[in-house]
């Protein structure tokens, strides 16, 4: 009886590639949600769980990301320092006047796997405010996302 075999991809395997994704009048939610997938390689055929095997993003105009409904009143992120009192909160209007950058940061990150693998993968993740950004040496292919 012959058994088939599991194809698992070496290192040497993984083709890595450079998207850059326009933020203009996106949703959050949606936007990081396709932009998590890119970075976790599940578009791809040689996608393996237990490794990473995505590719580059680059978001550009995280500041002209948008939310629906009241969220843009409602949205809060917190951070515990661990201390007694050492709860901060900040409302989602301040977050986008200082660090647009940021919630698209936040929002693809939470989406991702929460250990190791899950932080490497998000190391691969660039976003920018303003249409320009520094990596055209590495020949980003520009991706239209629904």
């Amino acid at each position: 009886m012959k058994y088939q075999k599991t194809y698992t991809p070496s290192a040497s395997d993984i083709d890595r590639k450079w998207y850059v994704v326009d933020a203009e009048d996106m949703v959050l939610g949606r936007l990081a949600s396709q932009v998590a997938a890119i970075l976790r390689g599940k578009h791809k055929a040689t996608f393996t769980p237990n490794m990473d095997t995505g590719d580059y993003v680059i978001v550009v105009n995280a500041e002209k990301i948008r939310l629906t409904g009241n969220k843009e009143n409602q949205k809060e992120y917190k951070r515990y320092s661990g201390y007694t009192g050492g709860l901060k909160i900040t409302k989602y209007q301040d977050m986008m006047a200082k660090h647009p950058e940021r919630i698209v940061e936040h929002a693809v990150v939470g989406m991702l796997p929460h250990n190791k693998l899950g932080r490497q993968m998000a190391k691969k993740l660039r976003v920018v405010v303003g249409p320009e950004h520094n990596h055209e040496a590495q020949m980003p292919e520009k991706l239209e996302l629904k």
